[in-house]
């Protein structure tokens, strides 16, 4: 029997919410690994990062930091990711990119290993990891789509601060200290730190997640709607989405209304999510059992409930899906594919 092959592994934005999640995994997970180095802007290099009883210097991430190194997990902006991914490439890695840089490239593979695994062969270097929100509804939708079709999707979330990073967090606690207090909290950061207006999240729901285009929706919103066509490989899908900022810190949680393209079976239909890779049925409305972002914080699964044929149109179901934002949406999805990566070679 041949030994396992080892990997030299980097991950772009280590000291960020989602690159310590990554961290973690790949010692849980036993990645097998020969090298982790940790890159990070320049701000962070010299720290060191615990990995599996050893100390890691943090380096500053730069063009050469990629020689070597096999597999790269990035996770630190846009910006970075357009910089780097590319002379990453020129060094012979594999680049796996938490950010929206190249999901929408044609020639990059989006992928979400429970739904379209088999696209990841497709890859020149990079593969792409979906928006968060988007990752945790077309997971839950595969098995009825491959089972029924789906013509037309309507999808409400309800996102987590995390999603805007560790100061957004720090923002909503400290607004919500404030208001209990009885103080009027200044807004500074949500919901969009580029914007000249700010709004409270303490005890308040934001109807707004990155900046608005044209077409009146926000830029999450068309990720949603434009990634989830992508990855089903359909682009005759009709999605719409409206999405919105709520004060949990961990856990995205989905109202879908997905219409289906023939008749179904409603407890049918929840055996083929209970089955379903990766996902945990949670649907007893007689014990109050459905999903919780609580609940789903630190899982890498995703949860689905509230299970119920829609009264205006029979072929159509409404769904209650929640998942950790920073795990089955960013962090463990792209650990999933770098260990598919990992099998193959």
């Amino acid at each position: 029997m041949s030994e396992q092959k080892l990997f030299n592994v980097a991950v772009v934005g280590a000291t960020g919410a989602v690159g310590e999640q990554i961290i973690r995994l790949l010692s849980e997970r036993d990645f097998p690994l020969n090298e982790l180095k940790l890159l990070s802007s320049a701000r962070s290099a010299g720290k060191k990062v615990e990995f599996k009883g050893r100390e890691i210097t943090i380096e500053e991430a730069v063009p050469e930091s990629f020689e070597g190194i096999d597999i790269a997990l990035f996770s630190a902006g846009g910006d970075v990711s357009r910089t780097l991914v590319p002379e990453a490439i020129k060094h012979g890695t594999v680049c796996i990119d938490n950010t929206s840089a190249f999901r929408m490239d044609p020639d990059t593979p989006l992928v979400v290993p429970e739904v379209n695994i088999d696209r990841i062969s497709d890859h020149r270097g990079i593969i792409a990891n979906p928006n968060c929100s988007t990752i945790q509804m077309v997971q839950t939708l595969k098995p009825l789509y491959d089972r029924y079709g789906i013509s037309r999707i309507i999808v409400s979330t309800y996102q987590a601060v995390s999603g805007a990073g560790a100061s957004a967090i720090e923002e909503m606690l400290r607004q919500s200290r404030e208001v209990l207090e009885g103080r009027r909290p200044e807004p500074q950061i949500l919901p969009v730190g580029s914007l000249q207006r700010k709004h409270q999240i303490a005890f308040n729901a934001i109807p707004q997640i990155d900046k608005f285009v044209e077409n009146g929706f926000t830029y999450e919103e068309m990720k949603m709607i434009n990634e989830t066509k992508k990855i089903m490989g359909d682009e005759s899908l009709e999605v719409t989405a409206t999405c919105v900022r709520i004060p949990v810190v961990y856990g995205h949680s989905e109202s879908v209304y997905v219409e289906l393209k023939e008749d179904f079976d409603v407890e049918e239909a929840r055996r083929l999510l209970a089955d379903a890779p990766g996902i945990v049925l949670q649907d007893n409305p007689a014990e109050q059992l459905y999903p919780l972002a609580t609940d789903a914080a630190g899982r890498n699964e995703t949860f689905v409930g509230r299970i119920r044929r829609d009264l205006s149109n029979p072929r159509a179901l409404n769904l209650w899906i929640v998942s950790d934002n920073l795990l089955k949406g960013a962090a463990w999805n792209a650990v999933q594919i770098a260990e598919y990566i990992a099998v193959q070679q």
